[in-house]
C-alpha cells in the first residue's frame, strides 16, 4: 500500500514538472489554455499618509475579494475590509471588486462591480459605499436601473457621492439615500457627465464632471451629438433578424458634435454654462480641473486642426474667461495630464516640446512666466509624481536607449542636471507608482526575457523593500521552451537610423536563407520597438520556430523618446514617409543579413499596421510577396476626424496627402498573396474599409484571400474560441503563402 501511494505520488510529481517544463510552443496554449497568462499586482491604492498601501486580495474561504493594508516599512498585512463584509443584505455571495477608490479621508470605500463595456473600458456597473465607520454597505443608485452608473466619485467632504446615469448627472447623499437628479436633459442625442465615442477614443476623456472644491457645484460637458454622422453597426447572429447598433461617429472633415461646459449647483438647479470662443463644433475642450482652493476651472480648448491649445480660467460666479496660455505647434499638439498647483496654487506644471524635447515647465497662475523644470536633449516620456513638499518631479526618460525606461527626478526650485534613480543594472523598462510622500513606491520591471516584476523599493535610494509578484513560473515555463531571444539592431537607411528587433528560429543555420516576416505598425499612436515583456512576443517565437525570421523596425513618427522632430516628421503623410522607411529598412537589413531570402517577404500588422501592410504591399510589390493586414484603415476618410485630422491636417488643406497615403489608392498594383481580416463589429475601424478595399480589389480583378469575424470588435477577441481561431487562420495564411524553413 505505502509503495503503491509513493509509486502514485511520483506520477503526480512528474506530471506537474511535465507540465511546467513544456518544450513545444502551441497556439493552444497561448490562445486558449492560458498556460502563459502573467501574474498582475494590485491595483493598489497609495493611503493618504504614505505610510502604506492597499490592495485586492482573493478571500482564502469565499468565492469573493478582501480589501488588505500592507505597512510599507515593516510589511505586515492587514485586512481592512473582508469578503464578507461585502455581502449584500439578502446575498450569499460577495461583491466582485473591479475597482475601488477611497474617500479623501480614507473613511469610506466606493467599490465598483458588475461591470459592462463601453466602447473600450468597463466604466458602467453598479458601486456600492461601505462606511468603514459603522461598516455599513450600502449600494447606491437605488431606483436606477442597474449596472448603469458610471464614475461615482465622493464629494470632498465623503457625504455625498455624484454618478451618471443614462446621459444625465445624480447626486445622492450617504447619510439619508436621496437621491437628486441635477440634469435632465440626457437623451440619446445629449450627453452629460460622459462623452460621445470620439472623445472616449482619441482624447482619452470619459469621466465628465468635477467636484467644485467646497462641495457646493459641479462642473461638467455636455455633448450635443445632433448632426453628427451615424455609423451603423449590424448585428446579424443574436436574432433572426438583423438589428443595428447606431454609432454617432464624425470621420474626417464631417461634423463634430457640440461640446460646453456648464456649472449647476449639487443641490440640482439651473446650470450656467461658460462662453468659449469659436465654433463649438469646431474646436475640442479637451480637458477641464477645477484650481484647487477656488471658485474657478483650468480649460484647454484645442482647435480642430489640433497644433493650437488655449488655456483658460473660468470663474464660477461670474463666468468670465481668462486666457492665460497658448501652445501652438506647426504640427499638432497632444494633451497631457501633468498640471500639479504648485506654492499656494501660484504657479502650475505644464508639458511641451516647444524646445524641440518632451519637458515640464513651471508657469506662472497668470501664464506670464514659464521656466523649465527638466532640461537636456531627451524626452520626459511620462511624469511618474510630482511632490511639492519634496521639492521633486520624478519622471520615466531614457536619453541613450528609446526601446527602454528609467526613473529620473529633477529640482522643482533649481535647473539643474536630470539625477536617474533606476539603478543601472535594471536594463529594459521601469516604471512606478510613487507614494504621496514620495519615499516609497511600487516598481514594475521587465524587459524581452523577464516578465514584469513588481516590488516595493524605498526612495530615492531605490532599495528593494520585498518583491510582492515576480511570475518566477511563466519565465521558468517560457524558459523551457529555449527560444531565441530577440535581438535589437540598428538600420541605418541614409536619413536617419531606425530601431529594430528580430528573432530568429531555434533550429537556426546561418548557411541558410529564411523567409523574412516584418511586423510594423507606423504610425503616431504606438510603437513596436521596445525592451518589455510583450503579449505579441509568443506568436512572433511561435512564427519562428515554424521557420521564418521575425522582424520589427520602428519609422520614423512613431511613438517614441527622440524628439520632437521625429514624432512631428510624419505630419501630413501618414502613409507616405513611413512606408518608405519600411522598405529603405527591409532592403537593409537583405544587405546585412545573407540568411535572409529576398525572393520571400512578408508584412502583416493590426489597425495602423494593417493599414501598412497594404501600403507595402501594393506600393512595393516586386519586395514585399505577402502580406497579412488586420483591422485596417483602407481609405484615411473613412477614419475618425480627431485621429486623422491631428496627424493629416483638414482635409480641405491636405486631400492630395489624404489620398497618397492610403492604400486603396494603389490597389490596381497588389501581385503577391494578401490576406485581409477584420470583425464586422468593430467599433473603431469600421467593416466598411475592409468591404471597399475588397470592392476596389474585385474591380481590378486581383485575387486575395479574406476572413470576417462576425460581431468581433476592433480586438477580434469576442466571444468563443475567437482567438484561437484567429491565429490559427493567420498561421495557414503564412505557411501556404510564404513558405517556411531555411533553404
Amino acid at each position: 500500500m505505502k509503495n503503491s501511494l509513493a509509486f502514485l505520488l511520483i506520477l503526480l510529481f512528474s506530471s506537474v514538472g511535465d507540465l511546467y517544463s513544456q518544450t513545444e510552443l502551441t497556439l493552444e496554449d497561448i490562445y486558449k489554455s492560458g498556460i502563459y497568462r502573467q501574474n498582475r499586482f494590485g491595483p493598489i491604492r497609495w493611503m493618504k499618509d504614505g505610510t502604506g498601501y492597499s490592495s485586492i486580495e482573493k478571500n482564502p474561504n469565499l468565492a469573493g475579494d478582501d480589501i488588505v493594508r500592507y505597512d510599507a516599512v515593516k510589511g505586515t498585512r492587514s485586512v481592512l475590509i473582508s469578503a464578507e463584509e461585502l455581502i449584500p443584505n439578502g446575498e450569499n455571495k460577495p461583491l466582485t471588486v473591479a475597482d475601488y477608490h477611497w474617500s479623501e479621508d480614507n473613511s469610506k470605500l466606493l467599490i465598483f462591480t458588475n461591470t459592462r463595456k463601453v466602447w473600450r473600458f468597463h466604466t458602467r456597473g453598479d458601486y456600492w459605499v461601505l462606511d468603514l465607520k459603522d461598516r455599513k454597505l450600502s449600494q447606491l443608485g437605488k431606483g436606477i436601473p442597474a449596472t448603469t452608473l458610471m464614475f461615482a466619485k465622493f464629494s470632498p467632504d465623503a457625504t455625498r457621492v455624484g454618478y451618471v446615469s443614462e446621459n444625465n448627472i445624480f447626486v445622492e447623499t450617504l447619510a439619508t439615500g436621496k437621491i437628486t437628479q441635477i440634469t435632465s436633459d440626457g437623451d440619446q442625442d445629449i450627453i452629460n457627465g460622459t462623452f460621445d465615442w470620439v472623445y472616449e477614443e482619441e482624447l482619452s476623456c470619459r469621466d465628465g464632471f468635477r467636484w467644485s472644491p467646497d462641495g457646493k457645484n459641479i462642473a461638467y460637458w455636455q455633448s450635443d451629438t445632433k448632426g453628427v454622422g451615424t455609423f451603423y453597426l449590424i448585428n446579424n447572429l443574436d436574432s433572426i433578424y438583423s438589428k443595428p447598433i447606431p454609432l454617432p461617429y464624425p470621420k474626417v472633415g464631417q461634423t463634430l458634435s457640440a461640446v460646453k461646459i456648464g456649472v449647476v449647483s449639487s443641490e440640482g438647479g439651473e446650470t450656467k454654462w461658460f462662453d468659449f470662443p469659436g465654433d463649438p463644433r469646431n474646436n475640442y475642450l479637451a480637458r477641464m480641473d477645477f484650481i484647487p482652493n477656488s471658485q474657478e476651472v483650468m480649460v484647454q480648448q484645442l482647435n480642430r486642426r489640433q497644433n493650437q491649445n488655449t488655456v483658460w480660467v473660468g470663474d464660477i460666479q461670474n463666468f468670465s474667461l481668462s486666457k492665460i496660455l497658448v501652445e501652438e505647434d506647426s504640427a499638432f499638439l497632444d494633451v497631457h495630464d501633468n498640471i500639479r498647483w504648485l506654492e499656494g496654487e501660484k504657479f502650475f506644471t505644464w508639458t511641451s516640446e516647444k524646445d524641440g524635447w518632451m519637458h515640464l515647465y513651471k508657469v506662472s497662475r497668470d501664464g506670464k512666466t514659464m521656466d523649465l523644470v527638466t532640461q537636456g536633449e531627451f524626452d520626459v516620456e511620462r511624469i511618474s509624481h510630482i511632490d511639492p513638499a519634496s521639492g521633486y518631479v520624478f519622471y520615466i526618460a531614457s536619453p541613450d536607449n528609446f526601446t527602454q525606461r528609467y526613473l529620473y527626478r529633477s529640482s522643482l526650485t533649481k535647473i539643474g542636471k536630470a539625477e536617474r534613480i533606476t539603478p543601472m543594472n535594471l536594463s529594459g523598462q521601469n516604471a512606478y507608482q510613487i507614494s504621496t510622500d514620495s519615499k516609497f513606491a511600487i516598481h514594475t520591471f521587465q524587459n524581452t526575457t523577464t516578465p514584469p516584476v513588481y516590488s516595493l523599493i524605498s526612495l530615492p535610494k531605490h532599495e528593494t523593500v520585498r518583491v510582492l509578484e515576480d511570475n518566477r513560473e511563466l519565465k521558468s515555463k517560457v524558459a523551457a521552451l529555449k527560444l531565441n531571444s530577440k535581438e535589437f539592431f540598428k538600420v541605418d537607411i541614409g536619413d536617419v537610423v531606425l530601431d529594430g528587433w528580430m528573432i530568429k528560429p531555434t533550429d537556426f543555420d546561418p548557411s541558410k536563407k529564411y523567409p523574412l516576416l516584418a511586423y510594423v505598425y507606423g504610425e503616431p499612436a504606438g510603437a513596436t520597438v521596445q525592451d518589455n515583456w510583450a503579449d505579441g512576443d509568443l506568436w512572433h517565437h511561435y512564427l519562428a520556430d515554424l521557420g521564418y525570421v521575425v522582424i520589427s523596425i520602428d519609422n520614423r513618427g512613431t511613438k517614441t523618446p527622440r524628439g520632437r522632430d521625429w514624432r512631428k516628421s510624419i505630419y501630413g503623410q501618414i502613409g507616405i514617409l513611413a512606408s518608405f522607411d519600411q522598405k529603405a529598412a527591409v532592403e537593409k537589413v537583405l544587405k546585412t543579413y545573407p540568411f535572409i531570402d529576398p525572393s520571400r517577404v512578408g508584412s502583416w500588422g493590426w489597425s495602423g499596421g494593417g493599414q501598412m501592410t497594404l501600403n507595402l504591399m501594393f506600393r512595393f510589390p516586386e519586395l514585399y510577396k505577402a502580406g497579412l493586414a488586420l483591422a485596417f484603415v483602407s481609405d484615411q476618410r473613412l477614419y475618425d476626424a480627431t485621429y486623422q485630422e491631428r496627424y493629416m491636417g483638414l482635409l480641405k488643406d491636405n486631400e492630395e496627402g489624404y489620398i497618397n497615403g492610403s492604400p486603396i489608392t494603389y490597389a490596381k498594383n497588389l501581385q503577391g498573396e494578401l490576406m485581409i481580416i477584420h470583425g464586422t463589429a468593430d467599433d473603431n475601424v469600421h467593416y466598411q474599409s475592409f468591404e471597399m478595399l475588397v470592392d476596389k480589389l474585385i474591380k481590378y480583378n486581383k485575387q486575395f484571400s479574406m476572413m470576417s469575424y462576425p460581431m468581433r470588435s476592433h480586438s477580434i477577441n469576442e466571444r468563443e474560441n475567437t482567438s484561437l481561431h484567429l491565429r490559427e487562420t493567420m498561421k495557414n495564411f503564412w505557411l501556404r503563402s510564404l513558405p517556411a524553413g531555411g533553404r
